[in-house]
């Protein structure tokens, strides 16, 4: 099957899909929502998302009894990216007394911030949402580990300076940044300009407006610009057309970097050759030979149990869905050291995500040594320790083109941690004391 004709497939499943997936929960089991867009414009990133997330708890259920021999149930709820609707799916099945909520939205994120202490349900948002959250002091409830937006652009411009010679080589660069005119695309933009005041590079600012198909008018400014780099943070169709579109100007596309949510299969896939060269930022490893692929494949597609396409397995989403799940699970897991084998309250598998330490011996165990790095999760640090790399597209698989990049720290924690001030204020938090959470 060539990837055109899959990506058609892709499309066509999710109109035909029908009823969404659901494990029904029994008595004695923990129960996770799943929030997901298997149509509408987001669809063909949100479905390996879902796919990801149902394979990874399936196959915790069927090779391993479930965590510590308690299964995980779990249901779909289609919301098509659309935040009004994640948040009414969030409290329809918030009704099943779920533990904890994985929103793949910004702007559902930022809605269910102020809901988690209330409800007590923990929201992961891994990789995205609101980045003063990572301060734990404030946001007890939400974690996004392993990394945020803020760290994830600084790792880019260290990336860059890398390329240019040094951070002293920054000076007088041009850099814009090509963005979804949403929360979420917003959301690397203080980072960015903090560090375009320090370092002396000329940053400019480009919105996109949903959905992204439209961007004549964005490309015409980068051409009259002519920047050394750019960096998108696009999500969907807009993704494919920005590619399509630095590829028409003749723009080089080893000079455009996306980031962890713009350098996926169905990004570059339909600009063909004219992709060839691009390049994203990404936390997790790209590609189906690991382990935990072959446990996939053995425990569920070779049985009929699989949720999507044996050959979707490894493509750079599923892969970020497979990590974001076994996080949970071994959050869930984490909790159960001190609370017991058991089905667990939101409460209590809080505490197992502000514990999690997630070792390079146990990723092996979990046949996932090398998709990601260790991580360790503090009362304080809700984000963790997390590091991105770049991967470059050769037209037909993603690769690995830098070391692990370590984020600027000193510029995004004090930014960071000043911000959650700021949000925990305007919903009338008070800070904790980590001392007293040992």
């Amino acid at each position: 099957m060539t990837w055109r004709v899959a990506l058609v497939g892709i499309v066509a499943l999710a109109v035909a899909a029908g009823p969404w997936v659901t494990r029904v929960q029994a008595a004695g089991e923990i129960f996770i929502p799943l929030l997901v867009y298997r149509t509408g414009p987001y669809a063909p990133n949100g479905i390996p998302i879902a796919n990801g997330a149902i394979d990874y708890f399936t196959l915790v259920n069927e090779r391993d009894g479930g965590v510590n021999g308690v299964k995980i149930a779990f249901e779909e709820c289609e919301d098509q990216y659309d935040t009004k609707q994640g948040v009414e799916c969030y409290e329809r099945l918030k009704t099943k007394n779920p533990v904890l909520v994985n929103p793949y939205s910004t702007g559902i994120t930022y809605q269910l911030i102020p809901k988690a202490p209330v409800d007590k349900v923990v929201v992961h948002s891994m990789g995205y949402g609101m980045t003063a959250t990572a301060d734990g002091r404030w946001f007890p409830w939400v974690f996004n580990f392993p990394m945020t937006y803020w760290s994830q652009a600084s790792a880019f411009v260290k990336y860059v300076a890398a390329q240019e010679g040094g951070m002293d080589k920054l000076k007088g660069k041009k850099i814009a940044h090509i963005y979804h005119n949403s929360p979420y695309g917003k959301e690397a933009n203080p980072t960015l300009e903090e560090l375009a005041r320090r370092h002396a590079f000329e940053l400019t600012l480009l919105a996109v407006d949903h959905p992204g198909q439209e961007q004549k008018a964005t490309w015409l400014q980068i051409r009259r610009l002519n920047p050394d780099w750019i960096y998108i943070s696009g999500w969907g169709v807009m993704n494919q057309v920005a590619i399509k579109e630095a590829a028409a100007i003749g723009f080089k596309m080893d000079r455009v970097v996306g980031n962890w949510w713009t350098g996926t299969e169905v990004d570059v896939i339909p600009a063909g050759d004219a992709a060839k060269g691009y390049k994203s930022m990404n936390f997790n490893a790209p590609g189906a030979g690991f382990k935990v692929h072959q446990d996939i494949n053995k425990f569920l597609y070779d049985k009929g149990k699989g949720a999507g396409r044996r050959d979707g397995i490894g493509e750079v989403l599923y892969n970020r869905m497979v990590v974001n799940a076994m996080l949970n699970v071994e959050a869930i897991r984490t909790a159960m050291t001190k609370h017991g084998n058991k089905p667990l309250t939101g409460e209590q598998v809080r505490w197992g995500f502000e514990n999690l330490n997630l070792t390079e011996k146990r990723l092996e165990e979990l046949g996932m040594k090398g998709m990601m790095r260790p991580l360790r999760v503090t009362c304080e640090n809700h984000e963790g320790n997390g590091q991105a790399f770049v991967q470059q597209w050769d037209g037909k698989k993603w690769n690995v083109v830098s070391d692990w990049i370590e984020p600027i720290r000193e510029v995004v924690r004090p930014k960071l941690e000043a911000a959650a001030v700021d949000e925990a204020k305007k919903l009338g938090y008070t800070m904790r004391d980590c001392a007293k959470e040992k």
